[in-house]
């Protein structure tokens, strides 16, 4: 298994009462210059190992787990996007106050500090957006049908099943083929929670992220956000094939996505699938490092 060469050290920081209880990861030195790494959909923050140890500890990361993901509380009902900006507004305050920040997203992450930083654009020094590019335009007919699955998963939840460590292993290098069995081994045990003398694990997440969302994803008002962004931005695309819903159906619309934002910089990586980080840490690690020196 792979093994990290920077350790963190996890907190519950006290953010706002009416907040939930968010476990933040922080690796390398107090003091240093902070990234923020905010990581994707089904992720936690551990998940940025590989990346991290590239870096290294000249930087002071600090990696949010998202309501209902990794060991941070779970709502008592669905998810909605707006809550994701009020949870890291309330974290940027509690550790950066008073500064200008740098944000690193990874898709969900990507998508929630690309809006952030229209929407805050005094408080962004720059931003990286990793695979983060938005969701395909909703179309306004879908709303019966959305809102009817949804009222219908309030009364049947969604749920994990039971899973073999072993069969996580392979789940994640099969949907993710460039990813090498030592850290595949690494995030089965990462990105899970269970009896290890049975071998019976769950995905450390609510179940209820799957539930679909009954507010319909419009794209428009998500490029209104982007075209307020002041900071440098940097997006780096997965250059492979990828079996991601996520990164096919938005591919076609790249061009127009990306001329919303003032300046920014594209970086390209192949061979890589959607999960950059895990993939290609050393050249997510060189791309960031060049863009920051800038």
């Amino acid at each position: 298994m792979y093994q990290a060469k920077l350790l963190s050290r996890s907190e519950f920081p006290p953010l706002a009462p009416d907040r939930p209880r968010l476990h933040v990861r922080h690796w390398g030195r107090e003091g240093a210059a902070k990234l923020f790494l905010l990581h994707g959909w089904m992720d936690s923050s551990i998940t940025f190992q590989f990346l991290v140890d590239t870096l290294g500890d000249d930087w002071h990361f600090i990696a949010p787990d998202w309501r209902g993901f990794g060991q941070s509380q779970a709502n008592t009902a669905g998810y909605y996007f707006p809550d994701y900006l009020a949870d890291l507004e309330a974290l940027l305050n509690h550790y950066a106050a008073n500064e200008t920040v740098t944000l690193i997203g990874h898709s969900m992450g990507g998508m929630i500090a690309s809006l952030y930083a229209g929407i805050r654009p005094q408080r962004i020094a720059k931003l990286i957006s990793i695979e983060g590019f938005g969701l395909p335009d909703s179309d306004p007919n879908e709303a019966p049908k959305r809102y009817r699955r949804w009222l219908d998963e309030l009364q049947q939840p969604p749920r994990f099943d039971d899973l073999s460590l072993n069969t996580v292993q392979q789940r994640l290098q099969r949907r993710n083929p460039l990813l090498s069995p030592d850290r595949a081994a690494f995030l089965a045990h990462a990105l899970t929670e269970g009896d290890a003398a049975n071998d019976c694990y769950r995905y450390q997440a609510d179940p209820r992220h799957k539930m679909v969302n009954p507010v319909l994803y419009r794209l428009a008002e998500a490029k209104a956000c982007w075209r307020e962004i002041t900071a440098p931005v940097l997006w780096v695309v997965g250059g492979g094939d990828s079996d991601h819903p996520l990164a096919r159906s938005v591919l076609a619309s790249l061009d127009e996505r990306r001329a919303c934002f003032q300046t920014i910089q594209q970086v390209t990586l192949t061979p890589c699938g959607h999960m950059v980080q895990w993939e290609q840490p050393e050249a997510l690690a060189a791309a960031i490092e060049d863009f920051l020196a800038c």
